[in-house]
């Protein structure tokens, strides 16, 4: 039996519904899993395919995806089911099709954003660890510095030095020395995130409704997926804009932002190194800049 149909044969049995015998094609998902538009008796799904090993991966996805929807805030693909089989791990999705961003599209997200960080929890973690590209603990601690510096930072510190970025080390160190002076008088409530909120992580349905996808869902502070949303770009205004009529800025947030994003950029400098590699060290050393003035 060739791949495809062993595929099909699996998916069958874990939606209880006959599937179509090959993928009706391959589509955009990230850049880890095999992604696909696959038919079945009851409509199109989309299928994430990955080696066996990954399956806690694909199980921590669907968590996350179940806690957004719960939340009811943003629109996200429905979890139909996740299995392993001969060919791999399997994660089924409901499939939504993608069309252009409407007038309202932005300000729709935004609104829906600030709706999704008023679900709260005790403390800043998540139910298990799950995945930023190779891992991201999760958990839970009452104090966001110390979650901060301890959940986020140091796992990647820590990745970058067996990884032989030995030219973040001593830098790292510092300027975890630094977090609780640049997060003084911060308190955030724990906030829903989403977690890894770039622009390739949402899409606008059909009908202009903002969808979010792939995520790395934990309670954290809400400013932490903002500042992801300025890492690569930007979102358009009317984004921002919707977002602070829910939930303005708080003084400060220029520069936690920037320690926020250090952690995504450890994170893309263990993924890939290069450009990255060199943008974390001037992020830590504006950082530490900020924290010595």
């Amino acid at each position: 039996m060739d791949r495809n149909a062993a595929l099909a044969q699996a998916l069958s049995r874990t939606l209880g519904t006959r599937c179509a015998g090959a993928p009706a094609q391959r589509v955009r998902g990230g850049c880890i899993n095999e992604c696909y538009a696959w038919d079945c008796d009851r409509g199109r799904l989309f299928v994430k395919l990955a080696p066996a090993d990954a399956a806690p991966r694909l199980e921590r996805e669907a968590a996350g995806l179940d806690a957004l929807a719960a939340a009811q805030a943003l629109r996200v693909p429905r979890v139909l089911g996740q299995a392993s089989c001969a060919v791999g791990a399997y994660l089924v999705l409901e499939y939504i099709e993608s069309g252009p961003a409407r007038a309202d599209t932005a300000a729709r997200l935004g609104a829906g954003l600030a709706r999704l960080h008023a679900h709260s929890a005790p403390r800043f973690g998540f139910e298990g660890d799950n995945y930023l590209g190779l891992t991201q603990a999760n958990g839970w601690l009452a104090d966001w510095p110390g979650f901060f510096r301890t959940r986020r930072l140091e796992p990647q510190l820590a990745l970058a030095a067996a990884r032989g970025h030995r030219a973040l080390e001593e830098p790292g160190a510092r300027l975890l020395e630094c977090v609780p002076a640049l997060l003084a008088g911060h308190q955030p409530q724990p906030a829903l995130l989403h977690g890894d909120l770039w622009g390739g992580n949402w899409l606008s349905a059909a009908d202009g409704t903002p969808v979010l996808v792939d995520p790395a869902v934990y309670f954290g502070d809400a400013e932490a997926d903002l500042a992801m949303t300025r890492l690569f770009g930007g979102f358009a205004p009317a984004f921002y804009s919707a977002y602070a009529a829910h939930r303005p800025a708080a003084p400060g947030w220029q520069l936690r932002s920037e320690l926020y994003n250090l952690y995504h950029l450890l994170n893309h400098a263990n993924l890939f190194g290069g450009a990255y590699l060199a943008q974390a060290l001037e992020c830590i050393a504006q950082l530490r800049a900020a924290c010595r003035a």
